[in-house]
């Protein structure tokens, strides 16, 4: 009880960097579990994904054209295996626009006859199986996106997929 009281009286002493520290938990716990969509102007990219660690955010206007950075919420099939990616915001690179072709062989990715990756056979850290996305050629509205990091989850995969104009919340443009 002694040690209790002694906690209290330290707490009491240090109550702004508690309410800090509190503060912060509340505001990440609603990001992840309430709201994913990013709403400063800019984007902290911890995931090796894509090698960008800032970026500025456009939300107004979000015309994409191939090469473009963005940020897009997912919805892929994958939400089935790894529920907790529902709506979770990606930052990747469009490398396929609508009418572009997809072509897979074997595991091997192509857009346009360029090569874009090649899809593993299993994720790394839940084992589920990744089957590449089938050939295609990209509708209107869709697009096809990329990260630069062999371990990202991205369109090379069925459970990602194509991903529609409708969930691109916004361009970005990295800064480093």
């Amino acid at each position: 009880m002694k040690r209790l009281f002694q906690l209290v009286r330290a707490m009491r002493k240090d109550w702004l960097c508690y309410a800090l520290l509190a503060a912060i938990w509340l505001l990440a716990s609603i990001r992840v579990l309430g709201d994913p969509t990013p709403r400063l102007p800019l984007l902290f990219n911890v995931t090796p994904s894509l090698p960008y660690l800032m970026a500025v955010v456009r939300h107004a206007d979000p015309t994409v054209s191939r090469g473009d950075y963005v940020i897009f919420s997912f919805r892929g099939e994958g939400v089935r295996h790894f529920p907790g990616l529902r709506n979770q915001p990606f930052f990747k690179r469009v490398a396929g626009v609508a009418g572009d072709r997809v072509h897979v062989l074997g595991r091997s990715v192509f857009v346009n006859g360029v090569y874009v990756g090649l899809a593993k056979p299993f994720a790394t850290v839940s084992h589920v199986a990744l089957e590449p996305i089938g050939p295609t050629v990209i509708p209107a509205g869709f697009f096809y996106m990329q990260g630069t990091g062999d371990d990202s989850f991205d369109s090379r995969y069925r459970l990602c997929g194509l991903v529609p104009l409708r969930d691109v919340l916004a361009v970005v443009r990295p800064l480093f």
